[in-house]
């Protein structure tokens, strides 16, 4: 069955809805800054890195350390959500310190370009799951799009495909050496118009290299290795476990069609029900909705912003997707595995069925 063709919709489909929400959300403080709770996570995730860092100085030369790995991958996670946080001006009011916070957080404390991170993340938020310009869902190692799977259909590729679904979850533990590699490549980039992509690079090489240096040091090297892997493991994990819910299985929307801001941004999106667990490990990103709708709210405000979006999504006939954690990464999983049989109809669902219009 050939993709379906989105058909023409009348121009007042495409007028925003959005103004009355944001009203609402405006009046009732939502998007006010937080600068309190933005000091306490910052001040405690800073003091729980150092602790980590004496606790593996007093501990010395033991497979204990593997644990403080673990815990250094989760809080430098941490970091990495701070630094999105800081990138998308949740924090200040001035661009200055928000981009300054974010390089350091996330480049001296997790390793990562804000630079790079920041180019490549605003072209999600503004056409998530937009085929051909979401860049979260283009070509690389998992393919996310029917035009993707249809290029790997024989050898290692091919089988690769049909059950990546499966390996979707244990490749995550790779990601952080990507990310950091994705990270040094963009600051090095000579074409690149960031005017502080020297100092980037200087953050980013130099915070690997101290941490490289420092395991070598204090470390045999088959433990040092062991705690690089298990620390880099973690937090390429946990960062992609959370991010991961947000999109994937969501319809894929063609090139062609035309969507107002509130549908483009609700109906590709998926919340994962929240506990303080939850949103402290998710960085507040299981709120997937209500950040793509306001991207500079605060985190901590994200659930109260939910009853509002929820409610009017409800007046405007817009299905809200929000499920449990476990039910979310079944649901990308299953989807990953059948992107290639699923993708005939792109549009064969519920959900999907209002995007078409």
């Amino acid at each position: 069955m050939a993709p379906q063709t989105a058909p023409a919709a009348p121009a007042d489909r495409y007028v925003s809805h959005f103004t009355e929400l944001m009203h609402e959300v405006k009046d009732a403080g939502l998007l006010e800054r937080r600068r309190g709770y933005y000091a306490w996570q910052i001040g405690v995730h800073v003091a729980a890195f150092f602790g980590i860092w004496v606790g593996f100085f007093l501990l010395g030369n033991s497979w204990f350390q593997l644990i403080l790995a673990a815990a250094l991958g989760v809080v430098v996670t941490q970091f990495g959500f701070l630094g999105h946080d800081a990138a998308h001006r949740q924090i200040f009011s001035s661009g200055s310190w928000n981009s300054w916070t974010s390089r350091i957080l996330a480049g001296a404390f997790a390793g990562l370009s804000f630079a790079w991170w920041r180019a490549k993340h605003n072209m999600h938020h503004k056409g998530p799951n937009l085929e051909g310009y979401d860049p979260d869902i283009g070509a690389g190692a998992i393919a996310f799009t029917p035009g993707i799977v249809a290029q790997r259909t024989t050898g290692f590729s091919g089988w690769f495909v049909k059950r990546q679904g499966w390996l979707f979850f244990p490749l995550l533990t790779l990601e952080g050496l990507n990310l950091h590699a994705e990270s040094i490549r963009a600051a090095r980039d000579k074409t690149s118009t960031e005017p502080w992509r020297r100092t980037e690079l200087a953050l980013v090489v130099g915070r690997l290299s101290a941490y490289v240096a420092v395991l070598l040091i204090f470390l045999p090297l088959g433990k040092a290795l062991a705690f690089f892997a298990v620390q880099m493991a973690v937090f390429g994990f946990c960062l992609g476990a959370s991010f991961a819910p947000a999109h994937k299985g969501m319809p894929i929307v063609p090139p062609e069609m035309k969507l107002d801001f509130l549908r483009r941004q609700v109906m590709v999106s998926r919340n994962v029900h929240g506990n303080p667990l939850t949103d402290w490990a998710m960085g507040g990103l299981n709120y997937q909705i209500e950040h793509h709708l306001f991207p500079s709210m605060p985190r901590c405000n994200l659930k109260k912003a939910q009853p509002l979006v929820r409610a009017h999504c409800e007046r405007e006939g817009i299905d809200y997707m929000e499920v449990g954690l476990f039910r979310s990464y079944a649901i990308v999983v299953d989807y990953l595995n059948n992107v290639g049989l699923r993708a005939r109809d792109p549009f064969d669902c519920p959900l999907a069925a209002q995007l078409r219009g």
